[in-house]
C-alpha cells in the first residue's frame, strides 16, 4: 500500500509536446497586449486615485488566455467567474477574519476552490485573487467589496476583450472554446 502511494508520484505520461516558435511568439504578444492595455489604463487613469486596475493574478490569467487558449481553465466562464467569486470570498474572509490573516488566507483560498468547482468556474489565478483581497495592503483592503468590481471585474473584462480580439486574428487559433 505504501509502495503504491509513493508510486503515484512517478507520473503516468510524458512531458507535454513542444510548441513551435510562431505559437510562442503569439502567446507572448497576446500577453503583452492584454497586460499592456491594463497597465496603460492604470497609469493613465488610476495612478493618482485610490483605485487600482492591475493586480498580480492577472499575469497568471494572461498565461492561460494567450498561452493555453484551448484549456478549459482559460475560457470566459472560468476567467470571469473564477476571479469574481474568489474576490468576493477574499473580501468576506478579510471582513470576518481580518485580525487572523493566516486563517483568513486559508479560508479564502479553500472556499474559493470549492465554489469555483461547484460553479464550474475553476480558474487557478482566482485563488491568488482571494489572497490579494487579504494581503494586498491598505489600498486594496480599504476598497471592501468594490475590489470585486474594480480592479477585478474591470481588469478581467479588459483581458477577455483582448483575448477575444487577438486570439481570433490568428488563423490557427479560436477563442473561446465555450462561453457558459
Amino acid at each position: 500500500m505504501i509502495r503504491a502511494y509513493w508510486g503515484k508520484m512517478r507520473g503516468t505520461s510524458i512531458s507535454p509536446p513542444r510548441v513551435d516558435a510562431l505559437e510562442i511568439l503569439f502567446s507572448g504578444l497576446g500577453g503583452f497586449l492584454g497586460l499592456g492595455l491594463v497597465a496603460f489604463l492604470e497609469a493613465q487613469f488610476f495612478q493618482e486615485s485610490d483605485l487600482l486596475l492591475l493586480i498580480a493574478p492577472f499575469g497568471a490569467s494572461a498565461v492561460l488566455l494567450y498561452g493555453a487558449v484551448k484549456s478549459p481553465l482559460a475560457q470566459p466562464r472560468n476567467l470571469v467567474g473564477g476571479h469574481l467569486l474568489s474576490a468576493a470570498v477574499g473580501v468576506t474572509a478579510l471582513k470576518l477574519l481580518g485580525p487572523h490573516p493566516a486563517l483568513a488566507v486559508a479560508v479564502a483560498v479553500s472556499v474559493s476552490i470549492m465554489l469555483m468547482h461547484a460553479t464550474r468556474t475553476l480558474h487557478p489565478p482566482g485563488g491568488a485573487t482571494a489572497l490579494v483581497a487579504i494581503l494586498g495592503g491598505p489600498k486594496i483592503q480599504n476598497l471592501g467589496y468594490l475590489f470585486v468590481l474594480m480592479p477585478v471585474g474591470a481588469g478581467v473584462l479588459l483581458l477577455l476583450v483582448v483575448a477575444l480580439l487577438f486570439n481570433n486574428l490568428i488563423p490557427r487559433r479560436r477563442y473561446p472554446e465555450f462561453w457558459w
